[in-house]
């Protein structure tokens, strides 16, 4: 697959060929979907915790006539039933991790990446780089290349001054070659790559 090459402004600066291996894959939204559950699994913090009914502070002592009160039978401040009394199976710290084979998210990642080419929604740039770290200046430059939603990859570094001026730009994500993911490639519109990303993401994933 053949795409333009342009730069910031918008202007064709050359040609680059995309490897069907990375995206040319057929569709496989089943691969999506678990790679996506599996990462939004592992980022969970797992630190939702409420007390017990052993955990809670509070009296023991029988606090009513077993009979004739017209009640039930209580003898524990601290069950569930009661205001301030112990959560009956609630949440406690756990992992909520899950295991994924490499060769699985490796297949995921590459269905990602050619989903977004057969919708036409890849832009390659010739560099994400910019001289001073406007961020007006960046939206207006995105602006003529039709990009409101994206994601942009870079190479193994990402240029300071463009990370500066992106990263208060709403919809606009910027990720170096090896932080590329399926999440953050499906959750925005358009994918944005340069040319050194395309270059270490073939290496990668072929």
């Amino acid at each position: 697959m053949k795409l333009n090459v342009t730069d910031l402004d918008g202007a064709t600066v050359g040609e680059i060929e995309l490897a069907d291996a990375v995206f040319g894959l057929p569709a496989r939204a089943d691969l999506l979907q678990r790679c996506v559950v599996w990462q939004l699994a592992n980022r969970r913090a797992g630190t939702h915790k409420t007390k017990i009914r052993s955990e809670v502070k509070a009296t023991s002592k029988k606090f009513g006539a077993q009979k004739g009160g017209g009640r039930a039978r209580h003898g524990n401040r601290a069950a569930p039933q009661f205001r301030g009394g112990g959560k009956a199976f609630g949440p406690v710290l756990r992992s909520h991790e899950t295991a994924l084979p490499k060769k699985v998210r490796k297949l995921a990642l590459k269905t990602a990446l050619s989903a977004k080419a057969a919708e036409g929604k890849i832009v390659v740039l010739e560099r994400a780089s910019v001289d001073l770290p406007k961020t007006a200046q960046l939206v207006a430059r995105l602006g003529k290349l039709g990009i409101r939603s994206a994601l942009v990859i870079d190479g193994r570094q990402v240029d300071a001054n463009f990370a500066l001026a992106a990263r208060n730009i709403p919809h606009l994500d910027v990720l170096p070659e090896q932080g590329a993911n399926v999440y953050d490639i499906l959750r925005r519109d358009t994918l944005v790559l340069t040319r050194d990303a395309v270059k270490h993401l073939e290496e990668r994933l072929q």
